[in-house]
């Protein structure tokens, strides 16, 4: 069946969205965000770029936001850096306003929907998408269907309690602030360079992402791991040191037929967004 689909994703300082007919991405545009605007203010700006894209062929709106989306309620929370559209039915009024149908989801499973439809996941079943930048997401695909967990919090690894912080301390783009004092950006412009003392910091960076990925195994038994966001660049920096911690996983048979790749997909959050309408969730009971 035909399907042209408006793929949104709404990140913390920008709106980028972009027209995926028959699954293939159209040109991706994007928008700076007024993340601490009002509710109006915000809900305006998602219309303004909706309106840009829609047309007569469009079958279904799909949006990834940095939050939680209630399965039942379909109502927003955690939504930290958008805070206006905390506790809102954004889907409802979405529907309303196009009558279209809608589906929204945590930006981190859009991600791995997005790897998993068109990406480097597509050959596998189990998927865990991370995704590492200021913070630490994951997406998880169990089975073929997309694990979203009974209010929506699934795959919130780096809340785990990990050495004297949690997992998001060690396993973020943060990390070089917190341990080294220092900010990412310049890490890896160092590492590009071929410094030395940056090799370091993504080695270490390496054996807490390994750690974290131990974790995931330990719960998951996934068959594919896929990195995304901002620390996606430098996998090749801190490749060697996680590949050498996950091989400490105890159960060997695993770790030789365990992908974990950085994603090369432009626009995987939008993708994925709008694969919301191509995979259905675990939580059959909601008709979403």
């Amino acid at each position: 069946m035909y399907m042209e689909i408006i793929g949104i994703d709404l990140g913390g300082t920008n709106l980028r969205a972009g027209v995926v007919r028959d699954g293939v991405l159209q040109p991706v545009v994007s928008r700076p965000l007024k993340a601490r605007g009002s509710r109006l203010e915000v809900t305006e700006q998602i219309f303004g770029i909706i309106d840009e894209m829609i047309d007569d062929d469009t079958t279904a709106i799909g949006i990834g936001v940095p939050g939680l989306v209630d399965p039942v309620s379909r109502i927003l929370y955690d939504v930290v850096n958008i805070p206006a559209i905390n506790e809102t039915d954004l889907r409802g009024i979405l529907e309303q306003r196009y009558r279209l149908p809608v589906k929204i989801e945590n930006d981190a499973n859009c991600f791995a929907l997005g790897e998993y439809h068109f990406g480097v996941a597509q050959p596998y079943r189990s998927v865990v998408g991370l995704t590492i930048g200021t913070g630490l997401g994951a997406g998880i695909i169990n089975n073929g269907r997309l694990l979203a967990g009974k209010h929506g919090g699934a795959g919130e690894f780096g809340m785990i309690s990990y050495l004297d912080k949690n997992m998001e301390y060690y396993v973020s783009g943060r990390f070089f602030e917190h341990v080294y004092k220092t900010q990412g950006e310049i890490v890896y412009r160092r590492a590009v360079e071929g410094d030395i003392e940056a090799s370091y910091m993504y080695d270490d960076f390496g054996r807490h992402l390994g750690e974290a990925i131990k974790l995931v195994l330990y719960v998951l038994d996934t068959e594919c791991i896929v990195i995304g966001g901002a620390l996606k660049a430098a996998f090749s920096f801190y490749a060697r040191s996680m590949w050498e911690t996950v091989r400490g996983f105890a159960f060997q048979r695993s770790v030789p037929e365990l992908k974990i790749a950085a994603s090369v997909l432009p626009g995987s959050n939008v993708l994925g967004a709008a694969a919301l309408h191509l995979s259905p969730r675990t939580n059959s009971r909601v008709n979403n």
